[in-house]
């Protein structure tokens, strides 16, 4: 399990997370977090998200245990910390997503969402550490989306992370495999394969009616890995025409035309 914020520097994180929404005026405070849900929605589709955040922030400050407003605000700090620059507002940010994931997933443990927040999150993390760091998160990954996927057999977000799952296992070398399996008790990395990868990723596009662009971005990555170069190919353009919806889009689109460049 993560190590969690010291409370002191939660406290001042928040605070001045808070700040942008506090100086609107008075009639911020009078907005219940219902509201604040319903504003953090409408900055999120626009794809304002340090706007979006601190209206999911107020939503928690008002009501802790608030389950719509603690899955979103891990869903915004993960955007966040993906299109942010290495370092400490990066980590911060994914500190605070996978927090809220667990948050969520305490106040609703029977419900998808919190479930595949929590898997993204530490997905996400687990690409920034070393391998047997990875290994070690992969775990707990691979549990949190087969849970959401329990609740929802077709959420594309966690079809996509339970891919990602099998792709990111098979990426290890071999060796590592081998080493989490004999010293780590990781036997479940038997499982992973390049099959369930696509399988996973094509069922994540079929099932997203937004069409989103990072699921096939990822899954052009698997084409590419197993030698299907038309296949990425036509993902890669597929994603050059795609119109930009969510907040990491423009990242999402110059990824894309870079690997599109090295096939």
């Amino acid at each position: 399990m993560m190590t969690r914020f010291p409370v002191t520097r939660l406290a001042l994180a928040f605070a001045l997370a808070l700040l942008p929404v506090r100086q609107a005026g008075a009639q911020s405070a009078a907005l219940s977090a219902a509201d604040h849900i319903t504003l953090g929605d409408r900055e999120y589709e626009a794809r304002r998200a340090t706007a979006a955040r601190a209206h999911f922030l107020q939503a928690i400050a008002l009501e802790p245990k608030n389950y719509e407003a603690l899955w979103k605000a891990s869903r915004v700090e993960v955007d966040l910390a993906e299109a942010a620059a290495k370092g400490a507002e990066a980590d911060s940010l994914m500190a605070y997503g996978e927090a809220h994931a667990r948050d969520a997933v305490a106040v609703r443990p029977d419900d998808a969402e919190g479930h595949f927040s929590l898997a993204r999150a530490l997905g996400r993390k687990a690409l920034s550490v070393g391998v047997m760091d990875r290994i070690r998160y992969s775990k707990i990954v691979r549990a949190e989306a087969l849970e959401a996927l329990r609740h929802d057999s077709t959420h594309a977000g966690a079809l996509h992370v339970l891919g990602m799952w099998h792709a990111e296992v098979m990426r290890v070398n071999g060796f590592a495999r081998a080493f989490a399996r004999a010293f780590l008790g990781a036997q479940v990395f038997g499982l992973a394969n390049w099959d369930d990868a696509q399988r996973l990723l094509e069922a994540s596009v079929r099932h997203d009616p937004l069409q989103r662009i990072v699921h096939h971005l990822d899954l052009a990555g698997i084409y590419a890995d197993r030698g299907m170069k038309d296949r990425a190919r036509r993902e890669y353009e597929w994603i050059a025409a795609a119109p930009v919806r969510d907040i990491n889009d423009d990242l999402y689109q110059r990824q894309a035309a870079e690997r599109l460049k090295r096939l």
